[in-house]
């Protein structure tokens, strides 16, 4: 049933994936529209499944009728946003602006994302405006890639930040994806940027569960993870401080479809958002759904009650 669902879900967005053309000047100039019904897309996994429930459930206390789609695979969720089968979605700032920069300049385009926030959320805007799609501003929450040692290794050698382990002269084996020794974020970025000595990548994925035994029993050091891993406390982890901010600025943006949900209705529901929601807050919702089996709408209605946004 699960691989008839995702073919159904394949075959329906590759019957609307073109999006309008950058050659559409209507796709830019268009005034913002306010579709009555928006559909709300979530990537599938258990943070974009959060967002996606929280930005339903502002929206339908503002007037609005919403469903929700989850599309796993950007390739086709994107496609969907610009042609308005999909009309908002939970992305995040510089990952995305890479995405549409390979999409439009193609595959060995010099990245666009970066540390610097600013710079990221022009470049973004730049290459989302022609698709017909906006890109409302970001709040303070942050997915970024980020490590880990055991809380254990952070007191025995004094550690709060990379820049204190790259000090500190230890070797370091690495559990993380494959693709670490090559990307610039990971194994070049930490030996040019912090100075760490890392002896080797052991390919067990970013944040598994594998990857992060390894580190808990010490057969690694560090585990590359992200800002938002809810389970790090249980494997007896702690996260080292980008102090010299290698990694890009992936702040949390809804972007959507500006013909359809670009008014100010959408933007001001959606807005109240980000004046509440950090990363500690993600980290926590995340550790419910995930460790704690809560429902992720579940967690999403009672966040937003407590923060006031929900009545």
């Amino acid at each position: 049933m699960r691989r008839l669902w995702a073919v159904l879900v394949a075959l329906l967005l590759a019957g609307c994936s073109t999006g309008p053309s950058l050659e559409n000047q209507d796709a830019v100039t268009a005034a913002p529209g306010d579709s009555h019904h928006l559909t709300i897309g979530s990537a599938g996994f258990t943070e974009s499944d959060l967002l996606a429930q929280m930005y339903a459930l502002l929206l339908d206390q503002a007037g609005y009728r919403t469903s929700l789609l989850t599309v796993a695979n950007r390739e086709l969720y994107e496609p969907a946003l610009e042609s308005g089968q999909i009309d908002v979605v939970p992305e995040y700032a510089a990952t995305f602006a890479d995405w549409l920069n390979a999409k439009t300049n193609g595959a060995d385009a010099a990245p666009v994302g970066s540390p610097d926030l600013d710079a990221t959320m022009t470049a973004l805007r730049r290459l989302a405006t022609p698709r017909g799609l906006t890109v409302l501003d970001p709040g303070r929450a942050v997915d970024q890639n980020a490590f880990a040692v055991s809380a254990a290794y952070a007191r025995e050698h004094d550690l709060k930040t990379l820049s204190d382990l790259g000090a500190s002269g230890l070797k370091v084996r690495l559990a993380a994806g494959d693709e670490c020794v090559q990307r610039p974020y990971c194994e070049p970025g930490l030996k040019k940027t912090y100075g760490i000595d890392i002896t080797g990548v052991d390919p067990k994925g970013v944040g598994t569960t594998q990857a992060k035994r390894a580190v808990q029993s010490g057969h690694d050091q560090m585990v590359l993870t992200t800002t938002t891993d809810a389970t790090l406390g249980d494997f007896g982890l702690v996260l080292l401080a980008d102090d010299k901010h290698l990694q890009n600025a992936d702040y949390v943006v809804p972007v959507v479809n500006r013909a359809r949900a670009g008014s100010e209705g959408v933007t001001k529901a959606l807005g109240g958002l980000n004046d509440v929601l950090t990363t500690a807050d993600l980290a926590s919702m995340n550790q419910q759904v995930d460790s704690w089996r809560r429902l992720a709408r579940d967690v999403a209605r009672a966040y937003l009650e407590d923060k006031g946004l929900l009545k």
